[in-house]
């Protein structure tokens, strides 16, 4: 038996989305988050239906969203844990000082 596709796309959110993530949180009367690149959404069928923003979640309380909130949850952290390697390792390279150089005669 052939089951209809749904496509489930998980980005960060971005300035056009605005309109969407406000629509999303009136529909879970919650406050909406701001869009920006500190916001994950979940889009099914090319529609936004969850984001995540600092641990809170908001979503469409008419579709089955409670699979891809823990997906944003779990992507969050992997990008937050990735962000905190790629500082600390720019600040391994950095030098704490510049070496001094020696006077030439």
């Amino acid at each position: 038996m052939n089951e209809p596709r749904t496509d489930i796309v998980i980005r960060r959110a971005d300035a056009s989305d605005a309109r969407a993530l406000s629509r999303l949180a009136a529909l879970d009367s919650a406050p909406a988050p701001l869009a920006g690149p500190d916001v994950l959404l979940a889009e099914l069928s090319g529609l936004i239906v969850a984001a995540v923003h600092d641990g809170q979640a908001v979503s469409d309380p008419f579709q089955p969203t409670a699979a891809l909130v823990e997906l944003l949850h779990v992507r969050a952290a992997q990008l937050s844990s990735s962000e905190r390697t790629k500082r600390s390792a720019r600040r391994r390279r950095l030098p704490r000082f510049a070496p001094r150089r020696l006077a030439q005669a």
